[in-house]
């Protein structure tokens, strides 16, 4: 399946099972994969920034994580059929892990978040092995990777906010040539620990997701107004 562009952005247009079947192949093949979400948010600032822009180019899925991007595809009369979110991509990776017996590694939050996070996922998902975890706090960077490589966790889930967290994937993904699955998580630890509690399930099914946060955090408006922006550029570009 080909990737869509928009605005100079690459979206994969696979559904959570099809990025899944895809990976298992991959990872029988050896090879190392990332997931990064899009939205319409970054696809505004990979325009502006050509760091942002590599990153999400680069990456093997951009999973289209916003209605914006479902929007998008429809007006361009593109394939993509649903949105895949980042925090649901997560779970579907740690149910994949579980149940090929690959271990995983969580990196990044607070100390007290990310424990947390672990531990209730581990009561959640049978068979599910953390193979360790550290916060986002680690200072000494070259005993944290080695504490990975050590974990010879498959999978590795990086919590330090975008593009931090794609920036370090990228810087070190060559030292752990044991994961084969790298994805930058944003907010899923705080969403899995309980700390943040995600939008109820109608907002959710209609992907209005972004309506909820708005309604309980109106300082959020500038960030929203990202949207309308991005949408009205799909519109006037030729």
């Amino acid at each position: 399946m080909e990737k869509e562009q928009y605005l100079g952005v690459s979206v994969s247009p696979y559904t959570y099972e099809e990025i899944i079947a895809d990976l298992k192949k991959r990872i029988a093949a050896g090879e190392q994969s990332t997931v990064i979400a899009v939205n319409p948010e970054k696809v505004i600032t990979a325009g502006r920034d050509p760091l942002v822009k590599e990153l999400v180019n680069n990456s093997t899925y951009q999973i289209p994580d916003g209605v914006g991007m479902i929007i998008a595809s429809k007006l361009k009369k593109g394939g993509i059929r649903e949105r895949v979110t980042g925090v649901d991509m997560m779970g579907r990776l740690l149910q994949f892990a579980a149940d090929e017996g690959h271990g995983v590694f969580f990196y990044g939050a607070k100390e007290d978040v990310v424990r947390t996070a672990k531990e209730k996922l581990e009561a959640k998902i049978p068979n599910l092995r953390v193979a360790g975890y550290a916060n986002g706090y680690v200072q000494d960077q070259e005993a944290l990777v080695e504490q990975i490589r050590e974990s010879g966790a498959a999978l590795l889930f990086v919590a330090l906010g975008s593009p931090r967290q794609e920036l370090w994937i990228k810087d070190n993904m060559a030292n752990l040539p044991n994961v084969k699955v790298f994805q930058g998580v944003g907010g899923s630890f705080d969403v899995y620990s309980g700390k943040v509690k995600r939008a109820p399930a109608f907002y959710r099914k209609f992907g209005l997701e972004w309506l909820y946060r708005l309604l309980t955090d109106p300082k959020r408006i500038k960030r929203q107004m990202a949207l309308p922006k991005f949408l009205l550029k799909i519109l006037l570009q030729k």
